[in-house]
C-alpha cells in the first residue's frame, strides 16, 4: 500500500467523522425507515466502536512522526574547582579562573546500519496494518447491523401476518356472536372462536414488544440518539452472486482480515530488519571546549558501546517468531475464509430454492382458507375445520417469512464472508 493511498484513506475516514452530524440528519429525515444500505452508512459514521478503532490509525501515524525524528544533540558541562587555598595561584581567590577547570561537550548519537530507515519503514507498515484492522472491524460491525436490520424486518412481517389473522378471526367472532344469538351455532363454537382471537391478541402484543426491543438494539448499534426504524420494502438482493470460484479468489485478495494478516507479515519483515540493525551500537560523536586554569583546549569526543554481551539477540529471535506467527495466522485465516464462503454460498443456494418452493404452498394455503371460510359461513363445514384452516394459514405464512428471512440472512452472510458488505456501505 503506497503513501498516497494511505493519505487518501486517512482523509476519507477523517471526513466521515467530521461530518457525522450532518450525515446523520440527512439520512434520518429522508424517510420513515432506513434501507439496509442507509443503515450501514449511518453505522459507519456514528457507531462508537468504529470511532474508538479509528483512533488507532492516528496513533500509528504519530509513530511515523516519531520514527522520522533524528536524535537530539546532548550538551553537558563538567566543572572542577580547586579546594585547597594553599594550591591557589598567586594573588587569587577560589572564584578565580586559574583555580578552576571547566569542560563543555556537545555531542549527538548517530543511527547507523539503516536504523532510522527501518524505523520509518515499520511505522509505514504499521499504518497499513491499522487501516486493514479498521476495515475488518467495519466488516464485523456491518454484519451485526445487517443482522439487526433483518431481525426487525422479520419481526415486522410477523406482526403484519398476525394482524391479518387477528382481523380475520375478530371478524368471525362478531359474526358468530350474531349467529349464536340467532341460535345458528352452539356456545362451544363461539367460545372456540373467541379463544383463538384471544390467542392471536396475546401473540400480537408479544410480537410488538419484541419489535420495540429490537428497535432499541438497532438504534444502539447504529450509534444514534433518535428512534430508528427500517424500510420494510427494501429489497437489497439485487443480482445473483458470482460463481463460487470467483468469490473465493476475490476474497483471498481483498477481504479485510486477509489484507490485515498480510500486512502483519510485512510489519514482521520490517521488524526483523530493524532489530538486526539495532544490533549495531550507536556511536556518539561530539566536540568539547575545555578551559583549564584559563588555558583553552578544544577537542573531539567519540563514544560507542562495545557489543561484548548484548547484541539485541533476544529481540532478533523474537522478531523471527513473530513473523512465523503472522504467517501461520494468514494460513489459518485463508483456510477459515474458504470454509466460511463455501458454507455461506451453499446455504444461499439452498435458501433460494426453498423460497421458490414455498411460493406455491403459500398460494394453496390462501385458497384453502378462503374455501373453508366460505363453506363454514354456508354451514357446509364445522368451526373446527375453519379454525384449523386459519391456524394452518398462519403457520404457512410464518414459515414462508421465516424461509424468506433465512434466504436474506444467507445472502447477508455471503456478503460478510466475501467482504462485499463493506462495498454496500459505500
Amino acid at each position: 500500500m503506497n503513501n498516497n493511498f494511505k493519505i487518501l484513506s486517512s482523509i476519507s475516514l477523517f471526513l466521515l467523522f467530521c461530518f457525522s452530524a450532518n450525515g446523520q440528519t440527512e439520512l434520518s429525515t429522508s424517510k420513515t425507515g432506513f434501507t439496509l444500505q442507509e443503515a450501514l452508512q449511518i453505522a459507519r459514521v456514528n457507531n462508537p466502536v468504529l470511532k474508538t478503532e479509528f483512533s488507532n490509525i492516528g496513533i500509528a501515524q504519530s509513530e511515523l512522526i516519531s520514527a522520522k525524528l533524528r536524535s537530539n544533540p546532548n550538551l553537558s558541562n563538567e566543572t572542577l574547582q580547586l579546594l585547597q587555598p594553599s594550591e591557589f595561584a598567586n594573588d587569587t581567590r577560589w572564584i578565580n579562573g586559574y583555580n578552576r577547570e571547566v569542560t563543555w561537550q556537545l555531542s549527538a548519537p548517530f543511527q547507523i546500519a539503516g536504523q532510522r530507515k527501518n524505523k520509518i519503514d515499520i511505522a509505514n507498515k504499521s499504518i497499513d496494518l491499522e487501516i486493514s484492522n479498521y476495515a475488518e472491524v467495519e466488516r464485523n460491525l456491518f454484519s451485526e447491523v445487517a443482522e439487526k436490520w433483518l431481525e426487525i424486518w422479520i419481526a415486522q412481517k410477523q406482526i403484519d401476518i398476525i394482524e391479518i389473522a387477528k382481523k380475520n378471526i375478530d371478524s368471525l367472532v362478531l359474526t358468530n356472536q350474531i349467529r349464536y344469538k340467532n341460535q345458528v351455532i352452539t356456545q362451544t363454537d363461539l367460545f372456540r372462536t373467541e379463544l383463538l382471537a384471544k390467542q392471536y391478541a396475546l401473540q400480537y402484543k408479544s410480537a410488538q414488544q419484541e419489535l420495540i426491543n429490537l428497535l432499541k438494539e438497532f438504534q444502539l448499534v447504529l450509534g444514534i440518539n433518535e428512534t430508528a426504524n427500517i424500510d420494510i420494502n427494501d429489497n437489497f438482493i439485487f443480482d445473483n452472486p458470482p460463481t463460487l470460484d470467483n468469490l473465493l479468489n476475490q476474497s483471498l485478495q481483498e477481504r479485510s482480515d486477509v489484507i490485515a494478516a498480510k500486512s502483519m507479515i510485512d510489519v514482521s519483515n520490517s521488524n526483523i530488519k530493524l532489530q538486526k540493525s539495532l544490533a549495531y551500537p550507536q556511536p556518539e560523536i561530539g566536540v568539547l571546549w575545555n578551559p583549564q586554569n584559563k588555558v583553552q583546549y578544544f577537542g573531539i569526543s567519540a563514544a560507542i558501546d562495545l557489543p561484548f554481551f548484548s547484541r539485541n539477540q533476544g529481540e532478533i529471535k523474537k522478531s523471527f517468531i513473530i513473523k512465523e506467527q503472522a504467517e501461520n495466522h494468514l494460513y489459518t485465516v485463508q483456510n477459515f475464509l474458504k470454509t466460511e464462503i463455501e458454507t455461506a454460498y451453499d446455504s444461499y443456494q439452498l435458501q433460494q430454492q426453498n423460497i421458490e418452493n414455498y411460493e406455491a404452498v403459500l398460494i394453496q394455503s390462501n385458497i384453502i382458507l378462503e374455501n373453508v371460510k366460505y363453506a363454514y359461513l354456508k354451514s357446509g363445514t364445522t368451526i373446527i375445520d375453519y379454525l384449523e384452516a386459519q391456524r394452518s394459514w398462519l403457520e404457512t405464512q410464518q414459515q414462508y417469512y421465516d424461509a424468506l428471512f433465512q434466504y436474506r440472512q444467507s445472502y447477508v452472510q455471503l456478503l460478510s464472508a466475501t467482504g462485499l458488505i463493506n462495498q454496500l456501505a459505500q
